[in-house]
């Protein structure tokens, strides 16, 4: 059972708020992106959420690569979102606009590199470090010093 509660994820008996921003790359950067590819890709990943819980949230394009905000339940690996994303996607885009692959020497779609942050709901690296360091802790308690690893 997967309950979707605003930024929150509830699957079982985990809990989940992590957000992901994904880079991914045209092979040879060769500038395929217009509006009918664009749009397709959309529709495309707009059926991930609900057969692969992957939600994808906001997608950004520039000619040759295309940004991606999305949030999957952490039974899958970053490595393993991005596998499907491209497989999917390059598959469905390659039979529904051939002229890609010619543009592509009748390779692949995506270039093998990637880009992959988390970014939480609750603030960036310093929020959550000094959220962690203050755990439990009263402000007027004098504490053991804490060191970064």
């Amino acid at each position: 059972m997967v309950k979707l509660t605003e930024d929150i994820w509830y699957c079982h008996h985990n809990v989940s708020e992590c957000y992901y921003h994904i880079q991914l790359t045209i092979k040879y950067r060769r500038s395929v992106f217009q509006e009918p590819i664009e749009k397709e890709m959309l529709r495309i990943m707009s059926g991930f959420k609900d057969r692969y819980y992957i939600d994808i949230s906001t997608v950004g394009y520039d000619k040759n690569h295309v940004h991606i905000l999305c949030r999957f339940l952490p039974k899958y690996s970053g490595g393993q979102v991005i596998r499907l994303i491209k497989s999917i996607t390059s598959r469905i885009l390659f039979e529904e606009f051939p002229e890609i692959k010619r543009q592509l020497w009748d390779g692949e779609f995506w270039s093998d590199g990637y880009y992959i942050g988390t970014v939480s709901g609750r603030g960036d690296k310093v929020v959550i470090e000094d959220y962690i360091k203050n755990q439990g802790r009263e402000k007027d308690i004098k504490q053991l010093k804490l060191f970064d690893i």
